[in-house]
């Protein structure tokens, strides 16, 4: 939410007239200061042309108001207490990353965090210009299952281990640096060392629903073919880890193939899911837990199961459906640990809470 002011640099420690070439070479944002139980946080940009500050998930798009006759664009916008959001500045039918914040998610994305969001330590800052580094074992799976092909990198974290199963593997390859905070984690002995399996999605509503196809291809097919890679994989100690739609599928596949998947770590699983859920007018607003919450009222046995979930803490209405598959887990014999971000529905705030809870799944 923006918020009005006759001042909107007082206080942001920004030096200089706003548009001077002073105030440029210093300008580094988003600034905060604290505002009630929250924040205010200012935003600017250079340019000639209006733009809007595009959020992931946590709020709607806020303009941008011109300072004079000056190059300078600005918004002071409001957050509440732990907060860490991914942004981007639109302008007209182009998305950029913000030039005055060092933390990047990809080429046109950065991420916006409060003074008191919890520390990501494993997680460099990412400008929009740096290049990722990505794996060099490079897998051509062409799937009799799933259809088409798809290439699947694989990295041995720590020289190798038990197989961790990123979804969304391009997310965590080319928008967030899974190989260096999975390094840091292993040196630090926060982990044991792991070999990271990055899946990438063709068409997540379709593969990433309560389906088998998706977990008999990788059961059937991807792990042979992990083994066949050279790479140090322990594919007895299969870790599972996804977020939203992915979240969901992990959970679909802890319940439905124990046999496979034993470990689970979900961000924000989509467990609002039914099949029919996309085509309402609010996916969110079925009942509650979905289908997997039909499932498990079944009171299937998952004794031998070990399940993180985190959530966004201003996941408002995602955490009642959260909730309860989280207490049906438990209640039908899985090991069950449960956490919540300092974010909304974003990978940026989900993504500390991967590494601990991988390192937690493994125990």
């Amino acid at each position: 939410m923006e918020l009005a002011g006759e001042e909107p640099f007082a206080g942001f420690g920004l030096p200089g007239a706003p548009g001077t070439d002073a105030f440029w070479a210093a300008a580094r944002t988003p600034a905060s200061v604290p505002d009630g139980d929250g924040w205010a946080t200012l935003f600017v940009r250079r340019g000639s042309e209006a733009a809007t500050i595009g959020f992931e998930s946590w709020s709607e798009p806020v303009p941008l108001r011109r300072w004079g006759a000056t190059d300078c664009w600005y918004a002071k916008v409001r957050m509440p207490a732990r907060l860490r959001v991914t942004y981007q500045f639109l302008v007209g039918d182009a998305a950029y990353a913000d030039p005055c914040n060092p933390a990047g998610a990809g080429g046109d994305r950065s991420v916006a965090a409060t003074p008191d969001a919890p520390p990501q330590p494993h997680w460099p800052a990412v400008g929009a210009d740096d290049v990722l580094p990505l794996p060099r074992t490079r897998l051509r799976w062409t799937s009799g299952r799933l259809g088409g092909r798809r290439t699947v990198r694989v990295h041995a974290a720590g020289g190798g281990g038990p197989v961790v199963l990123l979804l969304d593997g391009d997310d965590w390859l080319y928008l967030h640096p899974a190989t260096t905070a999975f390094d840091s984690a292993v040196a630090s002995g926060e982990m044991p060392p792991v070999t990271l399996v990055f899946l990438p999605a063709k068409d997540r509503a379709a593969e990433f629903g309560c389906r088998p196809e998706l977990w008999e291809a990788v059961r059937d097919e991807l792990l042979p073919l992990v083994a066949k890679s050279g790479v140090p994989a322990d594919r007895d100690r299969l870790v599972v880890a996804g977020q939203s739609l992915g979240g969901l599928s992990a959970l679909y596949a802890a319940v439905e193939f124990p046999g496979l998947v034993s470990r689970v770590a979900c961000q924000s699983p989509s467990v609002w899911w039914t099949p029919e859920a996309a085509d309402l007018a609010d996916p969110l607003g079925g009942p509650l837990g979905g289908v997997l919450a039909a499932r498990l009222r079944g009171r299937p046995d998952l004794s031998g199961l070990r399940i993180a979930f985190d959530a966004g803490e201003h996941e408002t209405r995602m955490l009642p459906h959260c909730g309860l598959v989280e207490d049906l887990a438990e209640q039908a014999g899985a090991t069950v640990r449960v956490s919540r971000s300092a974010s909304d529905h974003d990978r940026a705030g989900w993504r500390q809470a991967l590494l601990r809870d991988v390192a937690w799944a493994l125990a």
